[in-house]
């Protein structure tokens, strides 16, 4: 049962449910910038529906982290996402000192 209601929920609040369990973020915006994308090629004259996300994450998780590993970290955990319809994802992925926010 609780897959089936997980699958219910938006691809903005499963990608927010994923990161936040796995990076324990003390920010965590993810932004659904679909609509800047309609006609997009890839997309083929479908209209997106959550296919395009801005996310800014904060976590302690990133110390010690090159920024690509930092990447790499966010897409594996979306990497069921990414196999079902989320097309591109912008990424800022910091930790608590350079974001200035104090160490938790």
């Amino acid at each position: 049962m609780a897959s089936r209601s997980s699958n219910m929920l938006s691809r903005a609040n499963r990608i927010r449910q994923k990161l936040q369990a796995a990076l324990e973020a003390s920010v965590l915006e993810v932004e659904d910038v679909s609509y800047q994308h309609a006609g997009h090629a890839a997309l083929k004259g479908e209209e997106p529906n959550e296919s395009h996300f801005n996310v800014k994450i904060v976590s302690p998780n990133f110390d010690g982290q090159s920024l690509v590993k930092r990447h790499r970290m966010v897409y594996d955990l979306l990497a069921d996402e990414l196999k079902t319809g989320l097309h591109a994802i912008s990424i800022v992925a910091k930790t608590p000192q350079e974001s200035g926010l104090p160490k938790s």
